[in-house]
């Protein structure tokens, strides 16, 4: 059986490519996350398509806007009964997602802070002083507070999470996972998969090293033994 603890992110220009992939990678991968950037690329109808060949599908939109227009869009993403939807942290958000996510399968994940921003670029968004941990667990704590089935967020703030008292029975879903000795491109708070599960998260979401390597299928393989170590 797969270890669905890794999330593949398929960052690829459409849906083509995607389905190359996944055929590359076969029964190595059993989870998948379409984002933004495949969305207008055929994303949603291969979210489906990967659902009904029994595979679980994370779709990471980041959904941010005011209550009645974030109930509608996850009243109707709900319906696709995929695994995982993210929506920006902030509380009015996440409680119109759950208030409309129904009893499916569907776990409303709360974005804390991008793993791709660190303190300057917090500053050049105004967003108020502090550590990017320390708002990081704050965003994560109200975010759980009000409701969300998890908390997105870096591997580096993982471990405070997980020992949150609002944490309890909740999923930690972690980007920013890079095998060690891979390039970090656009992510600035990072670790690798192994000390990323063990200081709590219960999914990884690897992207470019899996997909841009020479052989996709042995770099997911090699993750995956680096992990099945790891309770």
């Amino acid at each position: 059986m797969p270890d669905d603890r890794l999330i593949l992110a398929l960052d690829l220009p459409h849906a083509l490519a995607a389905r190359e992939l996944v055929a590359t990678l076969g029964d190595a991968v059993s989870f998948y996350k379409i984002g933004l950037g495949m969305l207008t690329g055929g994303g949603l109808g291969l979210a489906c398509e990967l659902k009904d060949r029994g595979k679980r599908v994370f779709l990471d939109l980041k959904l941010f806007d005011i209550g009645a227009t974030v109930e509608k869009a996850v009243a109707g993403l709900a319906q696709l009964e995929l695994d995982f939807l993210t929506v920006h942290g902030d509380q009015q958000v996440v409680r119109a997602a759950i208030a409309v996510r129904g009893d499916g399968p569907t776990r409303i994940l709360a974005v804390t802070i991008l793993t791709s921003l660190d303190r300057a670029d917090l500053d050049e968004m105004l967003i108020r002083e502090g550590a990017v941990t320390e708002i990081t667990l704050e965003r994560a704590r109200r975010a759980l507070a009000a409701g969300a089935d998890g908390v997105i967020a870096s591997p580096q703030e993982a471990a405070s999470i997980r020992a949150l008292p609002e944490a309890v029975g909740k999923l930690i879903v972690t980007p920013g996972v890079r095998p060690s000795g891979a390039a970090l491109g656009d992510q600035k708070r990072v670790a690798t998969p192994a000390q990323a599960l063990a200081d709590g998260a219960d999914h990884i979401v690897v992207g470019r090293p899996i997909w841009a390597a020479e052989d996709p299928r042995a770099a997911a393989q090699a993750i995956l033994a680096e992990i099945a170590g790891v309770p």
